[in-house]
């Protein structure tokens, strides 16, 4: 393909891929107020965790558990921000789908088949972040709204509510990814697992500080069950990595490399060779002319 055929490709995968993605927020903009296909509405999947805290302390003017609107149309653009943010996720395997198409061409068999590998796991790990963070979320919004000895009630707003929860799936989600990239450098021989348990203890504490990071609430509850699963993360991690680089080294030994390192540079032998002074032979007849 020309250079002009792979941009159409391109704007071809990428329409399909936006309009996916459009349909997918006209969904969830309906799904947010109405209950579809025997779901409960979305708003109140979203609510969930505010409402898991003690009446005592949350917004209830009418004897439900609200969200504040301090905005004109404030709820119309949170029912479109979450919309968007449902439907590319529901929608998630169509415009992948069409990334991949656009990919695939220019990978080999065991590529194609690594990389479909890869994708698939990947997407499990972000929906375990996420399920993990919207358990977690009740228990980060008890503990931070402990302070005050009672005398405050908690009156979150729609827009400040959503945000904190959505970005509470995001930074989960992402962080989930960690391991499967440790995998992936190990694979294309960029770390070893060698290297990997010499650095535990640093790795460690880098994962307890990434989840003091990620962690929008900043409570103990969230940043510790986000670091306790990224620690059982990497020793999962850990195990897959020692078995990639055992079966590296079975390869090696089968093709008489054995200990000979990926990038260390083949042995040349420099040792002058000896030149051959025997006097060649006449041809027979004892003509030597060129004719």
């Amino acid at each position: 393909m020309t250079l002009i055929d792979h941009l159409y490709e391109l704007r071809y995968r990428l329409g399909w891929a936006a309009f996916g993605i459009l349909v997918g927020a006209i969904l969830g903009f309906i799904w947010f107020s109405h209950e579809i296909f025997g779901l409960p509405k979305l708003s109140d999947i979203l609510i969930h965790p505010y409402c898991q805290l003690p009446a005592s302390v949350r917004f209830s003017p009418n004897g439900e558990c609200q969200l504040l609107q301090t905005k004109a149309f404030e709820v119309f653009m949170l029912q479109l921000k979450v919309g968007i943010a449902v439907g590319s996720l529901l929608f998630s395997p169509l415009w992948l789908y069409q990334l991949w198409a656009f990919i695939t061409p220019g990978l080999h068999a065991n590529e194609r088949k690594f990389a479909r590998t890869f994708v698939s796991i990947a997407s499990l790990l972000f929906v375990a972040g996420g399920v993990l963070a919207y358990f977690v979320v009740p228990e980060g919004l008890t503990f931070m709204t402990g302070f005050g000895g009672g005398a405050f009630f908690t009156a979150l707003t729609g827009g400040e509510y959503i945000n904190f929860v959505l970005l509470m799936l995001l930074m989960f989600g992402i962080s989930f990814e960690m391991p499967l990239v440790l995998v992936m450098l190990n694979r294309a021989g960029v770390v070893s697992y060698a290297k990997l348990k010499s650095w535990w203890r640093g790795i460690v504490f880098g994962l307890f500080v990434l989840a003091a990071v990620a962690t929008p609430g900043q409570d103990p509850f969230s940043m510790l069950a986000l670091a306790a699963c990224l620690v059982v993360l990497f020793v999962i991690a850990l195990v897959i990595c020692r078995a990639q680089d055992r079966s590296k080294a079975r390869k090696l030994a089968g093709q008489g490399m054995d200990g000979v390192g990926l990038d260390e540079a083949s042995k040349i032998d420099h040792r002058p060779s000896k030149l051959d002074t025997t006097p060649s032979q006449a041809p027979a007849g004892g003509n030597d002319d060129a004719t």
